[in-house]
């Protein structure tokens, strides 16, 4: 059985760069959680997630090209 990551990887998806940010500083100041990519629409999230292989996709249902419900 292997050990869950100690720190859980987190892509976050959203057209709104304030609130990625603030979910950034957020989730980096609890420190379990490292962002490992920030997504401004949703084929770069769909780009990012299957690059990056995060343990999280964190993101908005309502985004530009791709929505959060589409792929």
């Amino acid at each position: 059985m292997t050990e869950p990551p100690s720190v859980i990887r987190v892509v976050i998806a959203d057209d709104h760069p304030i609130l990625r940010e603030g979910l950034r500083r957020l989730l980096e100041d609890d420190g379990g959680f490292e962002v490992v990519g920030q997504a401004a629409d949703g084929a770069e999230a769909v780009r990012l997630a299957l690059e990056l292989q995060p343990d999280v996709l964190l993101l908005d249902l309502a985004m530009p090209r791709v929505s959060g419900l589409e792929r």
